[in-house]
């Protein structure tokens, strides 16, 4: 069997990676996730047992920040291993989605955990009506709708600007609910608006996912000391703006001490990873969550204001 079997048409461009072992393990390791951000749910419930509305209510908005990591991480396994288009362009759902999900797909994971996330973010409308509730539902349909996007820019058409503003969503809906988890009196836009940290940062995200997007679905992006071609210019730009994000938090200090560090951590994963998108562009590999991951830290590092 070869590692990708393809078979791509003009109107739904399905490219199915094997489903090795290793993919596997890494969808049992996510289903153990899921379970644990069901348990931070219900532990979060249980400090307001004297308030039924408050626990059910800080109870889901704890699941729905485990939830919207797991999202994020589940879209960089899906880069990761060159399951982009392997449910091709269809968009939600396939007819035996669940079935894939099951055997370890990433990409049909990742479709099922974001109706999931929808799905909560709904019920704190309903629970809870309110600036806060209503941004985070309206952030995720719109997220929804530019996932759709990022399939038709794999496929070369729709630009790369889409799969960013793809990325940056997925941070805003994850941002929306952890500020209203720890901060429950806080409204999320004046925090957004005030805290510079952040701007910047989502600037990087922003330009990360125009760097997937840029660089086509299993193209490499090509090493270059001069940028030659958009993708090498995207990179380039993508690069100074996390040195940005480096020099804004040590302007910052000492308010971002583990922000910083993890930045000044990231750019050299970040080499790594240019590296290993170029050896095996189809199928990078762990580094992709692992970069991801490391952004996930940044940003719970900037809002936890870790010391």
């Amino acid at each position: 069997m070869t590692n990708t079997a393809s078979r791509a048409n003009s109107t739904n461009y399905t490219v199915e990676p094997e489903i090795t072992p290793f993919v596997r393990l890494l969808g049992k390791l996510v289903g153990l996730a899921l379970l644990a951000a069901i348990a931070a749910g219900i532990i979060a419930a249980n400090r307001y047992v004297d308030n039924f509305s408050t626990a059910l209510r800080m109870g889901l908005v704890t699941s729905e920040v485990g939830l919207s990591m797991i999202l994020i991480l589940l879209g960089s396994l899906v880069e990761g291993f060159g399951y982009g288009l392997s449910l091709g362009t269809k968009w939600p759902y396939t007819r035996n989605i669940i079935v894939l999900m099951l055997r370890g797909d990433p990409e049909a994971m990742h479709r099922l955990v974001a109706t999931a996330v929808g799905l909560v973010a709904l019920s704190l409308v309903i629970l809870s009506p309110g600036m806060d509730t209503f941004s985070g539902l309206a952030i995720i349909v719109i997220t929804a709708l530019f996932g759709m996007g990022t399939l038709f820019v794999l496929a070369g058409k729709l630009p790369a600007f889409v799969h960013g503003v793809h990325g940056l969503l997925a941070y805003g809906v994850f941002l929306v609910y952890l500020v209203y988890m720890l901060y429950p009196d806080t409204n999320f836009w004046p925090y957004l608006a005030t805290t510079g940290a952040l701007h910047i940062l989502l600037v990087v995200v922003l330009l990360g996912g125009m760097t997937t997007g840029q660089r086509g679905f299993g193209q490499a992006i090509g090493a270059f000391v001069a940028p030659r071609k958009a993708s090498q210019w995207t990179v380039a730009i993508h690069v100074s703006t996390a040195l940005l994000l480096i020099a804004t938090l040590g302007w910052m200090m000492p308010s971002y001490p583990i922000a910083f560090v993890l930045s000044v951590i990231q750019v050299a994963v970040g080499f790594l990873l240019f590296h290993a998108v170029n050896l095996k562009p189809k199928d990078p590999g762990i580094m992709v969550a692992f970069h991801q991951s490391m952004v996930l830290a940044i940003t719970l590092a900037i809002v936890l204001h870790w010391q």
